[in-house]
């Protein structure tokens, strides 16, 4: 994958907006929320104009919170038709009109940026995530009836989400591929990308309309690490383990960012992808999630600030956000002190914690938390509408 490093320009970044500044290090600020208001208000237009933001995500929690905090919607979960389908239905017909909404307000930037950046995520159903065929049904079905060129469906890199991913690309449809935490995992969904663009390629199809991103979860990595090591230092006796512990405290999730950084350069000099790119294939950029802190000991834009460099992607809550644009600072952070990103995950293995079976977890996890999430706004949309499940 051919890189195209931006170099930073001081002048714009020094005493500007850290927000905008960042697109001058080559990454995309996207923001990780949606609701109607901020689409009709104006606020979104401001955010682009403002503070370089490029793109927009959503999930199952966030419109659960947009749907019972305002009255956004009641003009839908009022309307007669509403009771002619189920809530599934209904949440489906919110999620699809805000997506055409933003994805609209976004289409200057898609356009602007050559089809790099504007897009608006939609996620396939959490409950279909262990189930390849009923994923690549719902995303082609959202896909048409979303039908805007700059929507990305999300779907998770599980063991049976990686065929779907695979065959979805190949169809060309644009996929957010999230729930990775494993650098191992996001080998597979590189090779998962350019093998679909190399089987168009090999049909004589556009390869330079397709856009994906790997979705690196971040922070939620320290949450479960930190938990392990706080447990482990009340018990440990040995002194080294217990140096070894404390050393990796709060470092890991960036270590693992960054390591995995280092695996997209090196396969964006491959020669396979060099083919790609001269049929104007564009990378499969990292997106950095789950950038929030959530240890209040940590500084607020920690995952942000440790996380800037060329070709990547960070999708920001509205709370970080604004954290951001108020006191985050600005260098070329991502390719910092790899060494010292590979000693960490190795000193966090002789301290006897397995990154593997972490990650593993944390995969198993994301899936229980996303479909609990999905039947929370199922029943939010069943209790505001009146409707069946």
């Amino acid at each position: 994958m051919t890189t195209t490093t931006t170099l930073p320009n001081a002048s714009a970044v020094q005493g500007g907006n850290p927000l905008k500044g960042l697109l001058a290090y080559g990454q995309s600020p996207w923001l990780d929320y949606i609701r109607r208001n901020i689409l009709l208000n104006g606020d979104l237009k401001k955010m682009i104009a403002n503070d370089g933001l490029r793109g927009m995500t959503s999930n199952p929690t966030i419109f659960e919170k947009a749907i019972t905090g305002s009255d956004d919607y009641a003009d839908l979960l009022n309307a007669p038709e509403a009771k002619t389908l189920n809530a599934k239905g209904l949440y489906e017909r919110i999620a699809i009109r805000d997506v055409q909404t933003a994805t609209d307000i976004f289409r200057s930037v898609y356009d602007e940026t050559k089809r790099r950046d504007g897009f608006v995520s939609l996620e396939v159903s959490p409950t279909l995530a262990n189930d390849t065929q009923g994923t690549l049904e719902e995303a082609r079905r959202l896909w048409k009836t979303v039908n805007r060129e700059n929507l990305m469906v999300k779907v998770p890199a599980t063991k049976e989400g990686i065929p779907a991913i695979r065959q979805l690309l190949e169809d060309g449809i644009n996929i957010n591929i999230t729930l990775l935490f494993a650098q191992s995992a996001y080998e597979q969904v590189a090779e998962a990308y350019i093998a679909a663009l190399e089987a168009r390629m090999a049909k004589g199809q556009d390869v330079s309309k397709i856009a994906s991103v790997a979705s690196f979860f971040v922070s939620r990595i320290d949450t479960l690490i930190d938990g392990q090591i706080d447990a482990r230092l009340k018990t440990e006796t040995d002194a080294k383990k217990k140096e070894l512990l404390s050393s990796v405290q709060g470092k890991v999730a960036i270590a693992n960012a960054r390591r995995t950084y280092a695996k997209y350069q090196e396969l964006a000099g491959g020669p396979r992808w060099k083919a790609l790119a001269s049929k104007g294939a564009q990378t499969q950029r990292l997106l950095w999630a789950s950038t929030s802190t959530k240890n209040p000991k940590y500084r607020d834009v920690l995952y942000v600030e440790e996380l800037i460099g060329a070709d990547t992607v960070d999708t920001i809550p509205p709370a970080t956000f604004d954290a951001f644009r108020d006191h985050g600072k600005l260098r070329d952070s991502l390719t910092e002190n790899v060494e010292g990103a590979n000693k960490t995950m190795t000193d966090l293995e002789a301290a006897g914690i397995s990154m593997k079976e972490v990650t593993e977890k944390l995969v198993v996890d994301g899936v229980k938390l996303f479909a609990d999430a999905f039947k929370q706004l199922i029943a939010a949309v069943e209790k505001h509408a009146g409707v069946r499940e």
